[in-house]
C-alpha cells in the first residue's frame, strides 16, 4: 500500500487502489470498480473546493460571499434579488442572509435598498466592484479548470460532462433534499 500526499507529518491519504483494497478486505460486497467512481469524484470535489477557497482568499472573499455574488450574476441584469429569494437560493435562514449581506454591503460587494414599487421589501444589487471581483474569480476558475480538464480530448471532456449530469439527475431525483448543506438534514 502506498499512500499519496506530502512528508508533513499529517496522515496521509491512502492512494485510491489501496484504499478500495481495503474496503473490498473488510466488505468483499464492494464493487470495486463503483467504488473507485464515487471515491475518486469525493476526493476530486474536495482537492477542487480547496483549489478554489485558495483563489477565493488571493481575491479577499470568502466562499459565502462568492455564492452570493454568483447568485446574483445568475439572475442577470440588473443583477438584483431580494434578502428572503437568495436566502432559498443559498439554503439559508433569512437571518444568516441579512449578516452576509451586511458583511458585502461594508466591503461594496452590494447595495442594499429599498423596493421603489413597494417600500416594504428590500432589494440586494450588485456593485460593478462586486461584479468585477466576480469576473476575476471567473478568470482563476476558468485557467484552473482548463489546467485540470487538458489531458481530455474535446470529446472526452463533453463525454464526462454528459456522464456526471446523468449522475447528479438521479442524486437530484431520488435525494430531493440533497442540495441543502449537510447540518439541514440532521
Amino acid at each position: 500500500m502506498t499512500a499519496s500526499g506530502g512528508s508533513s507529518g499529517a496522515p496521509q491519504e491512502l492512494d485510491l487502489d489501496a484504499q478500495i483494497a481495503a474496503y473490498q478486505r473488510e466488505f468483499p460486497e464492494v464493487d470495486p470498480q463503483i467504488e473507485k467512481v464515487v471515491t475518486a469524484l469525493g476526493r476530486l470535489n474536495r482537492r477542487m473546493n480547496v483549489a478554489y477557497g485558495r483563489q477565493l482568499v488571493d481575491l479577499g472573499i470568502s466562499n459565502s460571499e462568492w455564492e452570493v455574488l454568483k447568485a446574483l450574476v445568475v439572475v442577470g441584469r440588473p443583477y438584483r434579488l431580494g434578502p428572503g429569494d437568495l436566502a432559498k437560493r443559498l439554503g439559508l435562514t433569512p437571518a444568516a442572509m441579512t449578516h452576509r449581506v451586511d458583511r458585502m454591503v461594508a466591503e461594496g460587494l452590494v447595495t442594499r435598498a429599498r423596493d421603489e414599487n413597494n417600500r416594504v421589501r428590500v432589494i440586494v444589487e450588485l456593485t460593478d466592484e462586486g461584479r468585477e471581483k466576480w469576473l476575476q474569480t471567473m478568470r482563476l476558475a476558468t485557467a484552473f479548470e482548463d489546467e485540470l480538464l487538458q489531458d481530455l480530448t474535446p470529446v472526452e471532456c463533453a463525454a464526462l460532462g454528459e456522464i456526471l449530469t446523468r449522475l447528479l439527475r438521479r442524486v437530484e431525483s431520488t435525494q430531493p433534499d440533497a442540495g441543502g448543506r449537510l447540518q439541514d438534514l440532521g
